[in-house]
This record gives structure tokens, C-alpha cells and sequence, in this order.
């Protein structure tokens, strides 16, 4: 009888309490095998979208092979239609139209960004100095200027000449290109470097590229190493200096998406930070079966900038497409946003305990332990945040039980010490039911950043039974 009560009390502890556990922890062989084969499609899918622009590339062709064609503002959208709408080769939209009344079932939004910190070149970036050519630059986004010194780094992005033609280049991922790299200051000389904040110790303006140092044969010609670069892009790309002053060319770190870990429990990579939410929102939608539902996945651009611009999420595309369908319809597109619900799809820090000090472990993201769940973000008393509704989270609570996906819910850091921001606040204010979904990501913001398999795979069936709520 004895040994019977305490069992019953074990049960009650376990009902009555809450705490997170590794998806790890227990799955069964089917599960670790389908979280592992996951992973290895999304790793292909980072190396070939390391900027928004290749993202959305990569996201027509995964769409157009589900049977999405382009959509066309003004046309009616018959249950079951797929389209894409791609918004200036930097944000994309995917819609696919359920068999229920829009005006009161809404739409399922699934939203991500597929910009990543990274640097970007100056409209006049070329110069020559001290035997080295180099690019000027300008940072994109929250990054920490010193962990981009001394990496390789690739150069990635599109420069339209002055006929029109748009040039598109990618140097430095195939094993025969070359790299490039920005010099940093050895100890011997860097005492006084070393005394500073890590904030300020290197400036934005240091952070120049290193792209030549062998001078053309011409030698009445002034920067002759400078002129053998431009020499190169001419014969190559047929770029001319001043093209420079219309491109968008950006440098990332040239390293592969790998395996971390002796038992290959995480994924190593540049651009986690949201692409890592990007992709299996995309394959959720893709893969769905569930006819009722209208589905709408979005990738944004800016997002790391602040969403401002026409491929960012505070431009009213959104609305429009909503009102578009609406309209269409011959309902109300205020009506549809009120019974809309979406999943930001955002990243979370998760806990390290190298750094615990910035961290409320309660109230953090156990790295391996499942989808993350953010109630709200912002920084400081909650400023400038989406905080999402009891009503609604309990909402999304019911449907990970039924399908029985591992979520947990976290904070961004310490109250008075963290914080961030997604595009949750945006979709929000169109009076959409909102609330931020994701992985756990540590190092977030770095060159090369790393999150977990199995928190990849929840997130991937928590967007699944999201596409399928009722």
C-alpha cells in the first residue's frame, strides 16, 4: 500500500509540476532518425541562402516543385490554389487557399526573415593602400565587429551595370575560389587595443576588406593594384567602378553548415538567425494535407534593421494581399484579419551556461528541449513588444498537446539586461492574434552560429499542427 502511494504521489508531482526535458532524452529510434534526415535537408538549404535574395530563390524552387505558380493581384483564389508572390527578388510570400469561409476562419500566417547580420560594401568601396586593395564597408544589423576579423569570408550579391543588366556574384564557396578577409592586429602590438570595450575597440570603419595585392603591368598607371582588380571584375563580370554605386554586394563568412558535436547533436552555420525558422515553415506549408485552412507563409527581408522598406515587414503588402483576397471574396478584409492567427517565426537565446550570469534560467531557452515559444519580446518593462494573449497561447498550448509536439517557453536575458525585438509587433497591429515561435540559438548574431536537431524538428511539427488548427 505503501509503495502504491507513493507511486500515486510521483504521479501527481509529474501532473502538477513542469519541467523541460531534452527531445533527446528517450525519443525513439524512428524519431532521432527523421530529426537527423530533417537536418540534413535544412543544412543544404543554408549553404545555398546565405542572403535573403539567394533565400528567396531557393524558395521558389522548393515552391514551384509543390505546385506554386506566381500570384497575380486581382485574381480570385479557388480553394486549393497555390501561389507565390515574389515582392523584388527579397521577400517572399506563399499563399495556398483553403476551402473555408476566409471571413471566418482568417488565414494561418506563419511569418520569418531571411536577412542575417552580416557586411555590406560601400557605394564606393574600392581603394589601394600599402601594397593591399581593399572594400570599404558598412555593417548590416547587431553584430559584434571583432568575431569578423581574421575569418574567410565570401562575397555574395547582385550589381546592376548601366544598361540594366543585372550581374549576379558569388566568390568564395567553392573550394577553387578564393576568400577574403579582414586584417586584424596581432597581440605583440594590440596592448592599448586590448584596454578598450569590446564595443569600441574596433571601429566600423576598420572593417575593410582585403581583395588584391599584385599591381597590373602598366606601370604609368596610378593604384596599379587597385586597376588589376577592376581589370578582373571587367573581364569577368564586364563591372566598371562606378557600377558599384548600383549594387547590393555583401560579405558573409564562407564557411559550410556542419555537423556539431562527436554525436552530431547540433548544426554549425551562418545565418541560423531566422533562416533556421524560414525553412521548416516552408516545408510545414509545403507538406501539409490539411484542404480547410488558407495558409499564408511569409519571408521578410530587413528584419535585422529594423522591417522599414518595401521588402521589410512594416510595408503594407501584407495588408494589401489580405485585402486582395478578401476583397475577391466579397468580404471583409477587416473581418478576415480579426480571425487571422499567426506564428512569428523568430529565434530565442538560448541558455549557456559559460555566460549564466545574463540569464533568469527559469525563464530561459533549454537549449535540445524543443520549440520556443516567446511571449513577448522587447526590452526593459516590455517595451516595444507584442505581448500575446492568455486566449491565445492557451490556444496554441491545446494544439501542441494534441499532437504532442516539445515546446517550452522563454525571455531574451535578464529583465534589466536582454531583450530583442521580431516582426511579431507588425503583424499584430492589423489586429491579427500573434504570438513568437522558434529555436533556441546559441551564439545568435555570430559568423557561424549553432542550434540544435531536435529543436529544428519540433519547430518544424509545431508549424505543421499550426497549419492544421482548428
Amino acid at each position: 500500500m505503501e509503495e502504491m502511494n507513493r507511486s500515486q504521489e510521483k504521479k501527481q508531482a509529474e501532473e502538477l509540476t513542469y519541467q523541460k526535458k531534452s527531445y533527446y532524452d528517450g525519443a525513439s529510434e524512428e524519431t532521432m532518425d527523421a530529426i537527423f534526415k530533417y537536418a540534413s535537408g535544412y543544412a543544404a538549404f543554408l549553404d545555398k541562402a546565405k542572403t535573403e535574395r539567394e533565400a528567396v530563390v531557393e524558395g521558389i524552387k522548393m515552391a514551384e516543385k509543390a505546385g506554386y505558380t506566381p500570384y497575380i493581384f486581382g485574381e480570385k483564389l479557388e480553394a486549393g490554389a497555390r501561389r507565390y508572390y515574389n515582392n523584388r527578388g527579397k521577400n517572399l510570400f506563399l499563399i495556398r487557399k483553403g476551402t473555408a469561409p476566409l471571413e471566418k476562419d482568417g488565414i494561418r500566417i506563419m511569418a520569418a526573415h531571411i536577412d542575417s547580420p552580416r557586411i555590406d560594401l560601400k557605394q564606393n568601396p574600392l581603394y589601394e593602400d600599402s601594397q593591399m586593395a581593399f572594400f570599404k564597408t558598412h555593417y548590416y544589423g547587431g553584430l559584434r565587429k571583432y568575431q569578423w576579423l581574421a575569418i574567410p569570408l565570401a562575397i555574395h550579391g547582385t550589381v546592376v551595370l548601366q544598361n540594366g543588366e543585372a550581374v549576379n556574384i558569388c566568390i568564395g564557396e567553392e573550394d577553387a575560389d578564393p576568400v577574403f578577409y579582414i586584417n586584424d592586429l596581432l597581440p605583440h602590438l594590440a596592448r592599448e587595443q586590448s584596454t578598450k570595450p569590446m564595443a569600441t575597440a574596433v571601429s566600423g570603419e576598420s572593417l575593410n576588406i582585403l581583395i588584391g595585392g599584385i599591381p597590373c603591368k602598366d606601370e604609368d598607371v596610378s593604384d596599379r593594384i587597385k586597376y588589376h582588380v577592376l581589370e578582373y571584375l571587367f573581364e569577368k563580370y564586364h563591372i566598371k567602378e562606378v557600377d558599384f554605386q548600383s549594387a547590393e554586394l555583401c560579405v558573409v563568412p564562407a564557411f559550410k553548415a556542419r555537423d556539431v558535436g562527436f554525436d552530431r547533436a547540433f548544426i554549425g552555420a551562418y545565418g541560423h538567425d531566422d533562416r533556421v525558422c524560414a525553412y521548416p515553415a516552408m516545408t510545414a506549408m509545403f507538406e501539409n494535407a490539411d484542404e480547410a485552412h488558407t495558409i499564408l507563409t511569409i519571408l521578410a527581408d530587413k528584419e535585422e534593421t529594423g522591417s522599414d522598406g518595401n521588402t521589410g515587414m512594416q510595408c503594407r503588402l501584407l495588408l494589401d494581399i489580405i485585402e486582395d483576397l478578401a476583397r475577391l471574396d466579397g468580404v471583409s478584409g477587416a473581418a478576415v484579419r480579426a480571425a487571422s492567427k499567426c506564428l512569428s517565426a523568430d529565434v530565442n537565446a538560448a541558455y549557456d551556461p559559460n555566460y549564466a550570469e545574463v540569464f533568469e534560467k527559469r525563464n530561459a531557452a533549454m537549449i535540445s528541449c524543443g520549440a520556443v515559444m516567446s511571449k513577448f519580446t522587447g526590452s526593459g518593462g516590455k517595451s516595444s513588444t507584442n505581448d500575446a494573449s492568455a486566449e491565445f497561447v492557451g490556444e496554441i498550448r491545446r494544439m501542441f498537446a494534441e499532437d504532442s509536439i516539445v515546446w517550452q517557453t522563454a525571455e531574451l536575458g535578464k529583465v534589466d539586461i536582454g531583450g530583442g525585438g521580431t516582426v511579431a509587433k507588425y503583424i499584430a497591429n492589423l489586429n491579427i492574434d500573434t504570438v513568437d515561435m522558434g529555436v533556441p540559438v546559441i551564439s545568435m548574431h555570430a559568423p557561424y552560429e549553432v542550434i540544435s536537431k531536435a529543436d529544428l524538428y519540433a519547430l518544424y511539427r509545431a508549424f505543421a499542427a499550426f497549419c492544421r488548427l482548428d
